[in-house]
Protein backbone atom coordinates (compact mmCIF):
# COMPACT_ATOMS: atom_id res chain seq x y z
CA UNK A 1 0.00 0.00 0.00
CA UNK A 2 1.60 3.20 -1.13
CA UNK A 3 -0.42 5.65 0.92
CA UNK A 4 -2.57 5.75 4.03
CA UNK A 5 -6.27 6.41 3.80
CA UNK A 6 -8.05 8.78 6.16
CA UNK A 7 -9.52 7.37 9.40
CA UNK A 8 -13.29 7.77 9.57
CA UNK A 9 -15.18 7.92 12.84
CA UNK A 10 -17.91 9.67 14.75
CA UNK A 11 -17.14 12.93 16.55
CA UNK A 12 -17.69 12.63 20.30
CA UNK A 13 -20.53 15.17 20.06
CA UNK A 14 -22.53 12.56 18.11
CA UNK A 15 -22.61 10.11 21.01
CA UNK A 16 -26.20 9.68 22.16
CA UNK A 17 -28.07 7.25 24.35
CA UNK A 18 -29.16 4.07 22.61
CA UNK A 19 -32.80 3.71 21.57
CA UNK A 20 -33.91 0.20 22.52
CA UNK A 21 -36.98 -1.59 21.24
CA UNK A 22 -39.52 -2.74 23.85
CA UNK A 23 -42.69 -3.93 22.07
CA UNK A 24 -44.79 -3.60 18.92
CA UNK A 25 -48.56 -3.87 18.43
CA UNK A 26 -50.35 -4.26 15.13
CA UNK A 27 -53.92 -3.04 15.71
CA UNK A 28 -57.02 -3.32 13.51
CA UNK A 29 -59.51 -1.22 15.46
CA UNK A 30 -63.24 -0.50 15.17
CA UNK A 31 -65.47 1.84 17.16
CA UNK A 32 -65.32 -0.41 20.23
CA UNK A 33 -61.61 0.33 20.58
CA UNK A 34 -60.90 2.90 23.31
CA UNK A 35 -57.75 3.14 25.47
CA UNK A 36 -57.17 5.41 28.46
CA UNK A 37 -53.71 6.15 29.88
CA UNK A 38 -54.47 8.26 32.96
CA UNK A 39 -50.81 8.50 33.90
CA UNK A 40 -49.66 8.58 30.31
CA UNK A 41 -47.47 6.07 28.52
CA UNK A 42 -44.82 4.49 30.74
CA UNK A 43 -42.25 4.80 27.93
CA UNK A 44 -42.17 6.69 24.62
CA UNK A 45 -43.80 5.24 21.54
CA UNK A 46 -44.76 5.85 17.93
CA UNK A 47 -48.11 5.41 16.19
CA UNK A 48 -47.77 4.53 12.48
CA UNK A 49 -51.22 4.76 10.85
CA UNK A 50 -51.62 3.10 7.47
CA UNK A 51 -55.42 2.98 7.12
CA UNK A 52 -58.41 4.85 8.56
CA UNK A 53 -58.31 7.38 11.37
CA UNK A 54 -57.70 7.44 15.10
CA UNK A 55 -58.24 10.17 17.68
CA UNK A 56 -55.53 10.79 20.27
CA UNK A 57 -56.27 13.25 23.08
CA UNK A 58 -53.54 14.54 25.39
CA UNK A 59 -54.56 17.05 28.06
CA UNK A 60 -56.41 19.77 26.10
CA UNK A 61 -55.10 18.75 22.66
CA UNK A 62 -56.83 16.40 20.23
CA UNK A 63 -54.96 14.91 17.27
CA UNK A 64 -56.37 13.05 14.29
CA UNK A 65 -54.02 10.22 13.36
CA UNK A 66 -54.84 9.77 9.68
CA UNK A 67 -53.69 7.17 7.19
CA UNK A 68 -50.16 8.00 6.04
CA UNK A 69 -49.04 9.65 9.29
CA UNK A 70 -46.90 8.90 12.31
CA UNK A 71 -47.03 10.34 15.81
CA UNK A 72 -44.30 10.05 18.46
CA UNK A 73 -45.69 10.18 22.00
CA UNK A 74 -43.83 11.30 25.08
CA UNK A 75 -44.11 9.26 28.22
CA UNK A 76 -46.00 10.59 31.25
CA UNK A 77 -48.61 12.66 29.38
CA UNK A 78 -52.22 11.60 30.26
CA UNK A 79 -53.72 10.27 27.03
CA UNK A 80 -56.76 8.60 25.51
CA UNK A 81 -57.08 7.23 22.01
CA UNK A 82 -59.85 5.57 20.04
CA UNK A 83 -60.94 4.62 16.54
CA UNK A 84 -62.85 7.01 14.29
CA UNK A 85 -65.44 5.90 11.71
CA UNK A 86 -65.05 2.25 12.64
CA UNK A 87 -61.70 1.88 10.83
CA UNK A 88 -58.23 2.44 12.20
CA UNK A 89 -55.24 0.28 11.34
CA UNK A 90 -51.87 1.12 12.85
CA UNK A 91 -48.66 -0.13 14.40
CA UNK A 92 -47.61 1.08 17.82
CA UNK A 93 -44.01 0.63 18.94
CA UNK A 94 -42.75 1.23 22.48
CA UNK A 95 -39.09 2.15 22.94
CA UNK A 96 -36.77 3.17 25.73
CA UNK A 97 -35.87 6.79 25.13
CA UNK A 98 -36.66 9.88 23.05
CA UNK A 99 -32.98 10.83 22.80
CA UNK A 100 -32.59 9.45 19.28
CA UNK A 101 -35.85 11.06 18.11
CA UNK A 102 -34.73 14.43 19.43
CA UNK A 103 -31.25 14.02 17.99
CA UNK A 104 -32.80 13.30 14.58
CA UNK A 105 -35.07 16.34 15.03
CA UNK A 106 -38.24 14.28 14.74
CA UNK A 107 -41.34 16.08 16.07
CA UNK A 108 -42.68 14.86 19.43
CA UNK A 109 -46.44 14.91 20.16
CA UNK A 110 -47.20 16.10 16.62
CA UNK A 111 -48.96 14.44 13.68
CA UNK A 112 -46.55 14.11 10.75
CA UNK A 113 -47.55 13.08 7.22
CA UNK A 114 -45.10 10.76 5.49
CA UNK A 115 -44.59 9.22 2.10
CA UNK A 116 -42.55 6.45 3.74
CA UNK A 117 -45.37 4.67 5.57
CA UNK A 118 -45.23 1.73 3.13
CA UNK A 119 -41.54 1.18 3.83
CA UNK A 120 -42.14 1.60 7.56
CA UNK A 121 -44.87 -1.07 7.35
CA UNK A 122 -42.41 -3.49 5.76
CA UNK A 123 -39.97 -2.93 8.61
CA UNK A 124 -42.76 -3.36 11.18
CA UNK A 125 -43.77 -6.68 9.62
CA UNK A 126 -40.13 -7.76 9.56
CA UNK A 127 -39.92 -6.82 13.23
CA UNK A 128 -43.00 -8.87 14.12
CA UNK A 129 -41.72 -11.90 12.19
CA UNK A 130 -38.39 -11.55 13.97
CA UNK A 131 -40.06 -11.57 17.39
CA UNK A 132 -42.10 -14.65 16.48
CA UNK A 133 -39.09 -16.59 15.16
CA UNK A 134 -36.70 -15.48 17.93
CA UNK A 135 -33.57 -16.49 16.09
CA UNK A 136 -30.11 -15.85 17.52
CA UNK A 137 -29.51 -12.14 18.14
CA UNK A 138 -33.11 -11.10 17.53
CA UNK A 139 -33.02 -8.81 20.59
CA UNK A 140 -30.32 -6.69 18.94
CA UNK A 141 -31.94 -6.82 15.49
CA UNK A 142 -35.25 -5.60 16.93
CA UNK A 143 -33.64 -2.40 18.19
CA UNK A 144 -31.83 -1.96 14.86
CA UNK A 145 -35.13 -2.21 12.98
CA UNK A 146 -36.71 0.34 15.31
CA UNK A 147 -33.82 2.71 14.69
CA UNK A 148 -34.13 2.15 10.92
CA UNK A 149 -37.79 3.24 11.12
CA UNK A 150 -36.87 6.43 12.97
CA UNK A 151 -34.05 7.09 10.50
CA UNK A 152 -36.42 6.50 7.59
CA UNK A 153 -38.73 9.25 8.80
CA UNK A 154 -35.88 11.55 9.80
CA UNK A 155 -34.14 11.33 6.41
CA UNK A 156 -37.41 12.04 4.63
CA UNK A 157 -37.98 15.10 6.79
CA UNK A 158 -34.40 16.27 6.39
CA UNK A 159 -34.51 15.95 2.60
CA UNK A 160 -37.70 18.01 2.51
CA UNK A 161 -36.34 20.87 4.60
CA UNK A 162 -32.71 21.19 3.51
CA UNK A 163 -30.66 21.28 0.34
CA UNK A 164 -27.78 18.86 0.70
CA UNK A 165 -27.12 18.53 -3.04
CA UNK A 166 -27.24 14.74 -3.05
CA UNK A 167 -25.97 14.71 -6.64
CA UNK A 168 -22.52 15.51 -5.22
CA UNK A 169 -22.37 12.32 -3.12
CA UNK A 170 -20.67 10.28 -5.84
CA UNK A 171 -18.18 13.10 -6.46
CA UNK A 172 -17.18 13.37 -2.80
CA UNK A 173 -16.89 9.60 -2.39
CA UNK A 174 -14.72 9.47 -5.52
CA UNK A 175 -12.45 12.16 -4.12
CA UNK A 176 -12.02 10.29 -0.83
CA UNK A 177 -11.11 7.10 -2.67
CA UNK A 178 -8.68 8.87 -5.01
CA UNK A 179 -6.39 10.75 -2.65
CA UNK A 180 -3.34 9.14 -4.30
CA UNK A 181 -4.30 10.58 -7.68
CA UNK A 182 -4.15 13.95 -9.36
CA UNK A 183 -7.76 14.93 -10.02
CA UNK A 184 -8.62 17.80 -12.30
CA UNK A 185 -11.62 19.91 -11.38
CA UNK A 186 -12.91 19.62 -14.95
CA UNK A 187 -13.07 15.84 -14.43
CA UNK A 188 -15.29 16.31 -11.37
CA UNK A 189 -17.53 18.77 -13.20
CA UNK A 190 -17.98 16.29 -16.05
CA UNK A 191 -18.86 13.54 -13.58
CA UNK A 192 -21.47 15.73 -11.90
CA UNK A 193 -23.26 16.68 -15.10
CA UNK A 194 -23.66 20.22 -13.75
CA UNK A 195 -22.71 23.54 -15.27
CA UNK A 196 -19.35 24.80 -14.01
CA UNK A 197 -20.73 27.69 -11.94
CA UNK A 198 -23.50 25.51 -10.49
CA UNK A 199 -20.99 22.81 -9.56
CA UNK A 200 -18.72 25.25 -7.70
CA UNK A 201 -21.64 26.89 -5.91
CA UNK A 202 -23.18 23.61 -4.79
CA UNK A 203 -19.85 22.07 -3.82
CA UNK A 204 -18.99 25.00 -1.57
CA UNK A 205 -22.50 24.97 -0.11
CA UNK A 206 -22.12 21.28 0.71
CA UNK A 207 -18.54 21.23 2.04
CA UNK A 208 -17.65 24.84 2.86
CA UNK A 209 -14.62 24.55 0.56
CA UNK A 210 -13.71 24.74 -3.11
CA UNK A 211 -13.04 21.35 -4.79
CA UNK A 212 -9.28 22.03 -4.82
CA UNK A 213 -9.16 23.00 -1.14
CA UNK A 214 -11.30 20.00 -0.20
CA UNK A 215 -8.96 17.63 -2.05
CA UNK A 216 -5.93 19.26 -0.46
CA UNK A 217 -7.49 18.79 2.97
CA UNK A 218 -8.00 15.09 2.27
CA UNK A 219 -4.42 14.62 1.09
CA UNK A 220 -2.99 16.42 4.11
CA UNK A 221 -5.12 14.33 6.48
CA UNK A 222 -3.83 11.18 4.78
CA UNK A 223 -0.26 12.46 5.00
CA UNK A 224 -0.72 13.08 8.71
CA UNK A 225 -1.76 9.45 9.21
CA UNK A 226 1.26 8.25 7.19
CA UNK A 227 3.61 10.30 9.36
CA UNK A 228 2.05 8.80 12.49
CA UNK A 229 1.89 5.16 11.42
CA UNK A 230 4.58 4.45 8.80
CA UNK A 231 8.29 4.93 8.31
CA UNK A 232 7.83 6.41 4.84
CA UNK A 233 10.00 9.46 4.27
CA UNK A 234 8.48 12.89 3.76
CA UNK A 235 9.55 12.66 0.12
CA UNK A 236 7.83 9.29 -0.32
CA UNK A 237 4.64 10.52 1.27
CA UNK A 238 4.56 13.63 -0.88
CA UNK A 239 5.16 11.52 -4.01
CA UNK A 240 2.52 8.95 -3.13
CA UNK A 241 -0.07 11.67 -2.59
CA UNK A 242 0.84 13.44 -5.84
CA UNK A 243 2.22 16.68 -4.38
CA UNK A 244 4.49 18.71 -6.66
CA UNK A 245 7.52 17.91 -4.50
CA UNK A 246 8.41 17.39 -0.84
CA UNK A 247 9.14 21.09 -0.29
CA UNK A 248 5.75 22.12 -1.63
CA UNK A 249 4.13 19.41 0.51
CA UNK A 250 6.02 20.53 3.64
CA UNK A 251 4.97 24.14 3.08
CA UNK A 252 1.30 23.22 2.73
CA UNK A 253 1.44 20.83 5.70
CA UNK A 254 2.94 23.50 7.97
CA UNK A 255 0.41 26.08 6.79
CA UNK A 256 -2.43 23.70 7.64
CA UNK A 257 -1.17 22.19 10.91
CA UNK A 258 1.22 24.92 12.15
CA UNK A 259 4.05 22.38 12.28
CA UNK A 260 6.39 20.86 9.70
CA UNK A 261 5.98 17.19 8.71
CA UNK A 262 9.33 16.27 10.26
CA UNK A 263 8.55 18.02 13.52
CA UNK A 264 5.09 16.45 13.62
CA UNK A 265 6.57 12.97 13.30
CA UNK A 266 9.04 13.48 16.16
CA UNK A 267 6.79 15.33 18.61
Amino acid sequence: MSYMDIPYGLPTKHKISSCEFISIWEVHANDTYHVTKREGFHVPGIFITYEGNGILSQASETNVLQSGTYFIVQEGVPSTYHCQNNDWKFYFINFSSLDMSRFLELPINEVVSSGKIGLAMQKCEHLIDLLIEQQLGYEFTASILLQEILLLFAKERHAATTQQHQELNKIIIYMHKSIDKTIRVDELIAMSGLARTTFFTRFRSRTGLSPSDYMLKLKLESAKVSLETTNLSVKEISTNLQFYDEFHFSKLFKRHYDISPSAFRTK
